[in-house]
């Protein structure tokens, strides 16, 4: 086939209007299903404090005689930990121009930028507060930076090889959270989910929610499926199809039931088994559009949000450590 001698095409023409249409598409995640879990609570100082305690160990054999003399033993005092708040800022730079010109899919280049980059600092807080990170209490040169959920649990780890040197958790003698060593990752089983969750009901805790990464979310999965397919399918009534079940998002263990969370902003080697109830992020300044002075004929904007994680008693939570991932 050949083109008629003369067509005037598209390919000619000079005057066409382009076809744009007024969306922007994104498909960038922003759950972040720890933070939301945990909610949030109040910091007024960049030095986060609050204290934790325990009962005195039960005994079977707490009795006295008629008639004994009372004697005293001295009360065990609180333990009182800390975090420091960390800032997070995003910014951009929008000319005049672009401000004013028609643009597709938004109205307002500052208030796209600006509502994506709060989205942005929401994922930077999820995996900052999911993270093995160390707190750090900053300097006029260093920032300022919160220790992470992976840091704080050291009570109820279950460890990889050469991970039990050093477990992380809050140092009383330096007042900052130390990082957990990595140790050599291995398979996420059934039997290392139920000893870090027995290990954190004998010390008190009932946690309730299970955070893993995708990789080990379906790891996780596999734990309840039999080994036959045929066995996950479920039929429905009348003409439906057929369901195939090959997920699970509630394992009922011994010490309760828990919520299982795919995330995908937290380490995929760790297993955040979380008592929600005792941890929250510490708000010392809410998120907020902050407009420095105009310097051109450009408007200059920065996102801030400050905050810290405040973990209650990290005796609550537990962690299975050093998973593999692929």
């Amino acid at each position: 086939m050949a083109q008629a001698t003369g067509t005037y095409s598209s390919y000619d023409a000079k005057g066409n209007r382009e076809d744009l249409i007024d969306k922007i598409f994104d498909i960038s995640p922003t759950d972040c299903p720890v933070t939301k879990a945990i909610g949030t609570s109040k910091a007024k100082s960049t030095k986060h404090d609050w204290q934790t305690d325990a009962l005195a160990a039960a005994s079977a054999d707490n009795a006295v005689i008629e008639g004994d003399e009372y004697s005293y033993a001295a009360p065990s005092a609180t333990t009182r930990v800390q975090n420091y708040t960390q800032i997070f800022r995003k910014t951009f730079i929008v000319s005049g121009t672009q401000e004013s010109v028609n643009k597709a899919g938004r109205s307002s280049e500052v208030g796209y930028q600006a509502a994506k980059k709060s989205k942005e600092i929401k994922r930077d807080l999820e995996a900052s507060v999911c993270s093995n990170n160390a707190s750090v209490a900053g300097n006029d040169t260093t920032a300022r930076k919160l220790g992470g959920l992976r840091a704080w649990i050291e009570t109820n780890d279950v460890l990889g090889v050469a991970g039990s040197p050093a477990s992380g958790g809050y140092n009383s003698g330096t007042g900052v959270v130390d990082a957990a060593t990595d140790g050599t990752a291995r398979a996420f089983t059934k039997t290392l989910l139920d000893t870090a969750i027995k290990s954190a009901y004998d010390n008190g805790g009932e946690p309730s929610m299970i955070s893993l990464g995708s990789f080990n979310k379906q790891v996780f999965s596999g734990f309840m499926a039999d080994s036959a397919v045929a066995q996950q399918r479920r039929t429905v009534d009348g003409n439906s199809q057929a369901t195939i079940t090959a997920a699970a998002d509630v394992y009922v263990s011994d010490f309760g039931s828990l919520v299982v969370k795919a995330n995908r902003f937290q380490r995929s080697r760790d297993a955040l088994i979380l008592d929600p109830e005792y941890a929250s992020v510490a708000t010392l300044r809410k998120m907020k559009v902050d407009k420095p002075a105009k310097t051109g004929d450009a408007i200059k904007y920065a996102v801030i949000h400050e905050c810290t994680l405040r973990v209650d008693n990290e005796a609550a939570h537990a962690c299975v450590a050093d998973l593999t991932d692929a």
